[in-house]
C-alpha cells in the first residue's frame, strides 16, 4: 500500500515568517532608506573619492594621472606640515582648557537657579545665533589696539595687547572668541542631561544637609559623566578640523601662528589647486580621527562591560 506524500510545510512557514518580518519593519525601512541614500551620497561617496584622488594628479583639462604615493610624499615633505600639526594640537588644547568646561559650568549654574532660569537659558544661547560675519567684525573691533578691551587695559595701567598681530596671542584670541560664540549649544545639551537627573536625589541630599557643591560633586557630575565624555570627543574632533575662523580673520597668520592642518588642506585645494595633495592630507586627517573614535568606542564598551 502506497503512502500519501507528506506536504512540505517548512518552506511555506519560512516564507510566511519572512513576510511577517518584512511587514513589521516595512515602514521603518521606508523612512530609513532615503536617509541612508543621502548619507551615502554626501558622506561616504566623497570619502571614497577623496581616498582615490589621493593617488592621482588631478587635472580637469588633461585628465587625472595615477601617481601612487607621490601625493603623500609631497604632503609629508611640506615645510609647513609640522607647523600646521603643532598649531592644530595647540588649538585643540586651548579648546579644552578654555572652552570645554564653560558650557558645563553655565549649565550647572542655570540648573541651580530658583528664579529667571528661562531668561538665563536664552541669554546664554544668544551668542550662538550671531552671524559669523557680524561676529568677526565685532571681535575685530574688540581686539583692535584702540578697541574697548585695550582701552580698559590702558585705564588699568596695562600695556595694550596685540591680540591678532602677536603670534603669542592670536590663537588664544580666536579660541576665546569661538568659546563665547559656540558654548550655547553645548550648554543646552548639558542642561538637558542635568534636568533629566531624578529630582528625588537632590531632595534627599538637601534633607541630609548637602550643600550646593556636594550636590554637584556627588550627584550632578556622576550623572552626566557619559555626556561629558561624548562632548569631549566631539570637542576634539571639531577643533581638529578648525579652519574657518583662522582663515577669515588672519588667513593663518601672523607668521603662520594660526595655520591649522585643515587650513593647510584648504590652501592646497583653493590656492595651489593641487587636489591630489589636498586629498592625501584629508585622508591622513580621516585616519587620525578614526583612531580617536575607535579608542573612544573601545573605552565605552569596556566601561559598559
Amino acid at each position: 500500500m502506497n503512502q500519501a506524500p507528506v506536504p512540505e510545510k517548512a518552506p511555506r512557514a519560512e516564507s510566511s515568517y519572512k513576510a511577517s518580518i518584512f511587514k513589521r519593519y516595512a515602514w521603518g525601512l521606508i523612512f530609513v532608506v532615503p536617509a541612508m541614500i543621502v548619507f551615502a551620497l554626501f558622506l561616504w561617496t566623497p570619502i571614497v573619492k577623496g581616498i582615490i584622488y589621493s593617488f592621482y594628479n588631478i587635472d580637469f583639462v588633461k585628465g587625472n594621472t595615477f601617481v601612487g604615493w607621490a601625493n603623500y610624499e609631497k604632503a609629508l615633505s611640506d615645510p609647513y606640515l609640522l607647523t600646521a600639526v603643532r598649531n592644530t594640537l595647540y588649538y585643540m588644547f586651548l579648546g579644552v582648557v578654555m572652552g570645554f568646561w564653560v558650557p558645563c559650568l553655565f549649565a550647572i549654574a542655570i540648573s541651580e537657579l530658583r528664579w529667571f532660569q528661562g531668561f538665563a537659558r536664552i541669554s546664554a544661547y544668544l551668542p550662538n545665533v550671531v552671524p559669523l560675519v557680524v561676529m568677526y567684525g565685532l571681535w575685530r573691533w574688540f581686539y583692535d589696539p584702540v578697541g574697548p578691551i585695550n582701552g580698559t587695559l590702558s585705564q588699568l595701567g596695562v600695556e595694550p595687547i596685540a591680540f591678532l598681530t602677536n603670534p603669542s596671542w592670536s590663537m588664544i584670541s580666536i579660541v576665546f572668541m569661538e568659546t563665547w560664540q559656540q558654548f550655547g549649544s553645548a550648554m543646552l545639551i548639558y542642561l538637558a542631561g542635568i534636568l533629566s537627573v531624578p529630582r528625588d536625589l537632590y531632595e534627599a541630599a538637601e534633607i541630609d544637609g548637602a550643600g550646593v557643591w556636594h550636590r554637584i560633586r556627588y550627584i550632578t557630575l556622576p550623572s552626566i559623566r557619559n555626556l561629558l565624555i561624548l562632548l569631549f570627543l566631539l570637542q576634539i574632533i571639531a577643533t581638529s578640523q578648525g579652519f574657518q575662523t583662522q582663515q577669515a580673520l588672519l588667513d593663518g597668520g601672523p607668521n603662520n601662528a594660526t595655520l591649522t592642518f585643515a587650513l593647510l588642506i584648504i590652501k592646497y585645494a583653493t590656492m595651489r589647486l593641487d587636489y591630489g595633495v589636498a586629498s592625501a592630507l584629508g585622508v591622513m586627517m580621516f585616519l587620525a580621527l578614526s583612531v580617536i573614535a575607535y579608542i573612544h568606542f573601545r573605552l565605552s564598551n569596556k566601561e559598559e562591560g
